[in-house]
């Protein structure tokens, strides 16, 4: 039997992903292989990188100031980055020294776990997975959020966020071999969508059509021995429109971790029971 964590996209709302990890871990959950998109991109490298410790090392950068510190720019340099390049708000470079500092090398050879995330290529318009070579550019172009951070180049493609391509890649873990895949996903798909009233509304509810389409459209072909489980978030329901994406607010994090910790956990309890019969 092989496991398989799969870590969807989320922006900020990646913290409810630490709490299920660490309900995963006390559960004596253990993965043989990781895939993650976008935030789950980051997070999944470091579960690769040290599985026993992740959910710990992750609490801190979450609840710390490392992430706030990769956002850290005033609205001035934003507003500089912003009409110099025409397209981006903030530099990719702090995250990427963040991201180097709390891996073991500089490849995903280095990892103790196979890890593969996924970017969309601009050039080919296409989901591009990564699984070898340098580990900490594939996991920027993972997370390279249209507008918030530039495409990333590697090999003389560019890539925007995986978020557009595959936002909860089971489909992915399942080609890969998984026959129990556990999902870690921030919420959204928890959350029913409402008509738009915003011009701002508008992209957003689209966006969440595609990806929750085709989320569903995984699940829904799924071979007959694979189990999925897609853990709670224990979290409210998400309020329609640009609070849910306040990347730079951290004020609920502690609290999302919390949640999703207490509510994963009672879920895991629940299964085993139900094992045991």
């Amino acid at each position: 039997m092989t496991t398989a964590f799969v870590l969807g996209g989320g922006g900020l709302l990646g913290a409810h992903e630490v709490g299920m990890l660490q309900a995963l871990a006390e559960a004596g959950i253990r993965p043989d292989l990781i895939v993650g998109t976008s935030i789950g991109a980051i997070n999944g490298a470091l579960v690769a990188a040290d599985p026993p410790g992740a959910a710990v090392r992750l609490r801190q950068m979450w609840e710390g100031d490392e992430l706030r510190l990769a956002f850290s720019e005033r609205l001035w340099g934003r507003a500089v980055r912003l009409l110099r390049s025409g397209t981006h708000l903030h530099s990719l470079e702090r995250l990427s020294r963040l991201l180097a500092s709390v891996l073991p090398g500089e490849d995903f050879a280095d990892l103790k776990l196979p890890f593969q995330c996924v970017a969309a290529s601009i050039e080919n318009a296409t989901a591009r997975w990564f699984a070898s070579g340098p580990v900490v550019p594939a996991v920027m172009a993972s997370c390279a959020v249209p507008g918030l951070l530039p495409p990333v180049e590697i090999g003389g493609q560019h890539y925007f966020d995986g978020g557009l391509v595959d936002s909860i890649p089971v489909g992915r873990a399942v080609a890969l071999g998984a026959s129990t895949v556990y999902v870690l996903q921030v919420g959204r798909i928890e959350s029913p969508l409402s008509v738009p009233t915003r011009p701002w509304q508008v992209g957003l509810v689209a966006f969440e059509i595609a990806r929750r389409h085709r989320f569903h459209e995984d699940m829904s072909s799924l071979p007959g021995d694979v189990t999925v489980h897609v853990l709670p978030t224990g979290g409210d329901r998400l309020q329609p429109g640009l609070a849910q994406f306040r990347y730079r607010d951290k004020a609920g994090v502690g609290q999302s971790i919390e949640r999703a910790h207490i509510a994963s956990a009672s879920y895991l309890t629940a299964l085993a029971r139900l094992a045991g019969f």
